[in-house]
């Protein structure tokens, strides 16, 4: 394997040198090419080093690690997020599919986060999922507003939330269909995506369905019932899933 040429950015010093331990002793294609403090020094170091992939700390006193980002004029490594916070940057990290670390950092969650990263590189499907976070940073609240990064065999597909009108399942895949008509396979189960967008008026009506609430135009009663949605597309109702529509319906359209 390749090494990987990597650049890593904490203002604390105890914390670079703890990840740069952790990574010699679980990571040998990780190659370190430098370290920085602080933002200034850090886009330095990138702008003459090149890496392939930047371990980057997010709070950091005068400007954070999005500031960093965002002065990037273009972004052509590969970004795992280190951070003490466990908060609403959580969920904009997952709906962006970009890998982060909570401190203190675990071995074997670092392991697979440069697997993966690894895996971006080779594939060259990297970039626009940091697009995604960065957008996503500024929708604290609007869940609807936010971009999703759907992962395909090649790559990622970044999409508005709000025009996914429902998912399908299709066995470990998912479906989205949208109000455009575009229809994109997802290489991930719909169980994961139930989770995700529990917090985005998505509701889970059928083991093979996933709806968004703003879609819905109608219901049309029976065992489980079925809905209409805005493309016109009549969907199942599970009679299992009735009452949890029902119930995210009302909260919804408060009726």
């Amino acid at each position: 394997m390749n090494p990987i040429k990597t650049i890593l950015v904490d203002d604390e010093p105890r914390g670079l040198n703890s990840l740069q331990k952790l990574l010699q002793m679980n990571c040998p294609e990780v190659e370190i090419a430098g370290m920085s403090t602080s933002v200034m020094d850090a886009r330095e170091k990138i702008n003459q080093l090149h890496p392939q992939l930047v371990f980057l700390d997010i709070a950091m006193p005068g400007k954070t690690g999005f500031d960093l980002l965002n002065e990037m004029p273009s972004i052509d490594f590969e970004t795992i997020f280190v951070t003490a916070h466990n908060n609403y940057m959580i969920q904009a990290f997952h709906f962006s599919a970009v890998d982060y670390l909570l401190k203190p950092v675990d071995a074997d969650q670092l392991t697979e986060a440069v697997r993966r990263a690894g895996k971006r590189l080779d594939q060259k499907a990297g970039g626009n999922q940091i697009q995604a976070l960065l957008h996503n940073m500024h929708q604290k609240g609007n869940s609807q507003r936010m971009k999703l990064c759907i992962p395909s065999l090649k790559g990622f597909q970044v999409v508005d939330i709000s025009d996914v009108i429902y998912c399908e399942a299709s066995s470990n895949y998912t479906n989205f269909y949208f109000s455009d008509r575009t229809v994109i396979c997802s290489s991930k189960p719909i169980h994961e995506y139930e989770e995700l967008l529990g917090d985005c008026n998505f509701v889970r009506i059928h083991k093979s369905y996933l709806a968004n609430l703003e879609h819905i135009k109608e219901y049309v009663r029976g065992e489980g019932g079925s809905i209409i949605l805005s493309n016109g597309s009549e969907i199942e109702v599970s009679r299992r899933k009735k009452d949890l529509l029902m119930v995210r319906m009302k909260e919804f359209f408060r009726f």
